[in-house]
């Protein structure tokens, strides 16, 4: 008789500590160095059978195999069942999440917290070192889950919605543990007292969480924007009740999933992690958002549910990442190929539909001057219109590139571009040799004048989707003037400048620094000012309207616990 292989047992916290350190340590070192790190490699075919993983295959059955299921979490209140997402490539996905009745599920959260409270910093990172570990395993099937949720191209779903968003995540744990163990453990306290004896005491510090901790996903990036907040809050003790995008849940829940085997496996109450899906037109965020239990919050999404959070949901700690109007200020380039070519790629990655896409490139009216000689105002759209037009060209290239319109709005903004001025390039759309339903279409842009008021409302408005406006403003001097005003009134998560001047180097550079931007000078090669890495980059910087926090930073984790001392007479 054959017997059956003897299943390993799961792992103890003990176990993934060891199992996990080092990496947490290299992590704790990339964010002190700011150096290029990541443990998550970022090519397709590092991936497989081989590498303890699912190859690209294995990944897409793996997907396949969730359409039109029932995806049953087994966590407390579920009172029903909800469906819907349509693939921005065209299919349904039919795909079946659990509906939770919050008066059942919140509760039940709140009680799975003293145990993962009392495990200590050390062993909750190593937790969710270990869920991220698995998710990275299944790269391949998170990469589909995205791409026919988000619209983003194959590729990009797979760096982007994998290894970047593991990155993203394992960042944010490692500033949770830095800033969790700050302060010491224990301490032994002594006051001399001359001729009398010390005053002793000994002292214990433990973190100790806020509470329950929500996340409301987006639609663009649910695994990038979501893992962030998702694993700064449980690896500070608090427990996460995941309410993704009505159009983006598989990726998230499949999140939720993992999750909770492995708190399972470790020993602590799966219902730390738990997901919220909603019925259609329920709007459950701002439910969810003013219940006593929720302490935290973390938002991704547009500016006016975002102010209403940060103005009603006043018992939680409220992060938000909203919407900017992202500019960059042309003045002069030594590399004007170069320049071109890097504004067309950023223009054109994932249909501009990125809240790190350039929107508004303000260039002098009277011209450049450029290492091809003087460029005049009108010259420099023209051939950025024509660098676009190369970089897409080609149909299977373009897709690649482009991905799909993630949802009506978009394209409806890019079909009324011509209402807003003088079309420079005009979006065309594309045939996805795959996916015949998807909507792909090529960037627009339109010429606006600065000096006039209503092109100034247009371009000072954010347009999110492949649209950009080429401003002619007076001079260099007034581009700075008009970046400022922009960042301080609208917001933005990212400003560029190209010149060979080291005078308006500084005024950019100063204008960032008062507004409180990131900004990118110069680029011209394969660094994009829509790309941001990981343990080195900060996302947005929580100083200006676009957002109220930077990824990552210790003030994206410092607030979501607080320290308690127990004092005891030596």
């Amino acid at each position: 008789m054959a017997v059956a292989p003897t299943q390993a047992p799961p792992p103890t916290t003990a176990q993934l500590v060891e199992k996990h350190r080092p990496v947490l340590d290299r992590a704790l070192e990339a964010i002190r160095t700011r150096e290029y790190w990541s443990p998550y490699p970022e090519h397709p075919k590092a991936y497989g059978p081989e590498h303890g993983s699912l190859d690209a295959a294995g990944g897409k059955a793996a997907f396949d195999a969730l359409l039109g299921t029932r995806f049953d979490l087994d966590q407390p209140g579920t009172d029903g069942w909800v469906a819907g997402e349509v693939s921005p490539y065209g299919p349904k996905l039919g795909t079946e999440y659990p509906h939770a009745d919050a008066n059942v599920l919140l509760p039940a959260m709140r009680a799975a917290m003293p145990a993962w409270r009392d495990a200590g910093p050390e062993a909750r990172a190593a937790v969710c070192l270990e869920i991220l570990a698995r998710i990275n395993a299944r790269t391949h099937e998170f990469a589909q889950a995205v791409m026919h949720t988000s619209g983003q191209a194959y590729l990009m779903a797979m760096q982007a919605g994998g290894p970047h968003a593991q990155d993203r995540g394992l960042e944010a744990v490692a500033y949770a543990f830095a800033e969790q163990t700050r302060t010491p453990g224990a301490a032994k306290w002594s006051k001399p007292q001359g001729k009398r004896d010390p005053l002793r005491l000994h002292k214990e510090f433990t973190p100790v969480p806020r509470g329950i901790s929500l996340v409301i996903g987006c639609n663009t990036f649910p695994t990038w924007n979501g893992y962030p907040g998702l694993f700064a809050s449980l690896a500070t003790g608090n427990p996460v009740l995941v309410k993704p995008h009505p159009r983006a849940v598989l990726p998230l829940a499949m999140t939720v999933r993992t999750a909770r085997e492995v708190l399972a496996e470790a020993g602590f109450d799966p219902n730390l992690v738990a997901l919220a899906a909603e019925r259609d037109g329920e709007g459950i965020a701002k439910e969810l958002a003013v219940r006593p239990e929720v302490r935290i919050i973390d938002y991704t999404g547009s500016t006016s549910f975002g102010d209403w959070l940060e103005a009603n949901a006043r018992q939680a700690q409220v992060f938000t990442e909203k919407a900017g109007v992202n500019t960059i200020v042309v003045d002069s380039t030594d590399d004007y190929r170069g320049m071109l070519g890097n504004l067309a790629f950023s223009l054109s990655l994932y249909s501009g539909q990125m809240c790190t896409t350039p929107q508004n490139l303000l260039i002098p009216r009277g011209g450049i001057g450029t290492d091809a000689g003087h460029k005049s105002y009108d010259e420099v759209v023209s051939d950025l219109a024509a660098a676009v037009d190369r970089l897409l060209g080609d149909d299977q290239r373009a897709v690649a590139l482009l991905g799909a319109i993630v949802n009506p709005g978009v394209r409806e903004r890019l079909e009324g571009v011509s209402e807003l001025g003088e079309v420079a390039l005009a979006s065309r759309p594309v045939a996805h040799p795959e996916f015949p339903e998807a909507t792909v279409r090529t960037p627009a842009i339109v010429r606006l004048d600065g000096a006039s008021p209503e092109s100034e409302s247009v371009c000072m408005s954010e347009c999110f989707g492949p649209v950009s406006f080429a401003v002619a403003v007076e001079s260099t001097e007034a581009a700075v003037e008009l970046l400022r005003r922009t960042v301080r009134h609208r917001g933005a998560m990212t400003v560029g400048a190209y010149t060979t001047s080291p005078e308006v180097e500084r005024l950019v550079e100063e204008a960032c620094l008062e507004e409180c931007a990131q900004l990118s000078l110069n680029l011209t090669g394969g660094v994009y000012v829509n790309q941001t890495a990981a343990f080195s980059d900060f996302h947005g910087s929580g100083g200006n309207p676009a957002a109220n926090a930077a990824l990552c930073d210790g003030a994206f984790v410092a607030n979501r616990f607080r320290v308690v001392e127990v004092r005891r007479q030596a």
